[in-house]
């Protein structure tokens, strides 16, 4: 055997090698891509949708018929709804709320319960989740001023405000709302 014929073995070899590596290469990632593929549910149907959470569902008031309330029925949960022909149901948040007012002059301490015209879900959600809404409650109240809270325009505005909150927090942890209104049970400005 001459020094010419061995570096072309080498070379040859190194060749297969090359091709061979890139074959699994090829191979891995089709591979990878068809189980990514199967698992999305492109194809076949080995792997799983992420389930959609259920929606509440609205609760007719008796005497409604679904034909006649459909047209007030929202999807999103963020239209108001005809309270004439859904039925409300009330849960009142455990303990009171009491925070400081922005303009340092005062505080105000409040005790809050919420509607919805929706099954029971929005009111397990509101249950589940009563810490975030209490925090989310509380910066609310940090924000306002005792001189607008000492109107009836200014404590409608903070009932509303007080409703987005909740139904932020709602939406953030289930991906729906559902609250319609929050209610003051009782109400001290000091």
């Amino acid at each position: 055997m001459s020094d010419t014929e061995t570096p072309q073995k080498k070379k040859g070899k190194g060749k297969k090698i090359f091709l061979l590596l890139g074959g699994l290469v090829l191979l891995g990632g089709g591979g990878g891509a068809a189980l990514y593929a199967g698992n999305a549910g492109l194809i076949g149907g080995g792997g799983h949708a992420p389930a959609e959470p259920e929606r509440p569902e609205l609760v007719l008031r008796d005497g409604v018929s679904e034909a006649e309330a459909a047209r007030y029925f929202s999807p999103t949960g963020d239209k108001r709804v005809d309270g004439t022909k859904f039925k409300a149901t009330y849960y009142p948040l455990t303990e009171n709320f009491t925070s400081n007012l922005r303009d340092d002059s005062g505080m105000v301490q409040v005790g809050l319960g919420v509607s919805t015209f929706y099954d029971e879900d929005v009111l397990e959600n509101v249950k589940l989740h009563e810490m975030a809404i209490r925090s989310a409650v509380l910066l609310a109240l940090t924000e306002q001023d005792s001189t607008i809270l000492s109107t009836a325009q200014g404590k409608e505005a903070l009932k509303q405000r007080l409703r987005a909150a909740v139904n932020e927090v709602l939406k953030k942890k289930e991906g729906f709302g559902g609250i319609d209104e929050v209610y003051f049970t009782s109400l001290v400005i000091q």
